[in-house]
């Protein structure tokens, strides 16, 4: 059953340009290590605010992903520029 994760975090308007980045280097690198991740979107809620919306295709992949992703260059030059990240999984159950 696909997963959705939804990570929201605070960031620097002034930075951007280096987060849209560092999201795309930190999907290119999730996807090499972990080839379950089928969607990967950024969007700014408001100038500080942004969301990433990750779409899996199990909640197996997510797992997988999160043993392997933390800790390498691009998830940490990625969440260098944010605070107050905050995540929420959702497993779908119905899509039409």
């Amino acid at each position: 059953m696909p997963v959705i994760t939804v990570t929201r975090f605070q960031a620097d308007p002034a930075d951007a340009e280096q987060i849209r980045a560092r999201h795309a280097a930190l999907v290119a690198a999730t996807r090499a290590a972990c080839p379950g991740l089928t969607e990967a979107r950024l969007g700014r809620i408001d100038d500080e605010t942004w969301a990433g919306v990750w779409r899996w295709d199990s909640a197996e992949s997510l797992k997988a992903a999160r043993q392997a992703i933390p800790g390498n260059a691009e998830a940490v030059a990625a969440f260098s520029l944010t605070r107050d990240a905050a995540g929420e999984d959702i497993e779908v159950l119905d899509e039409h």
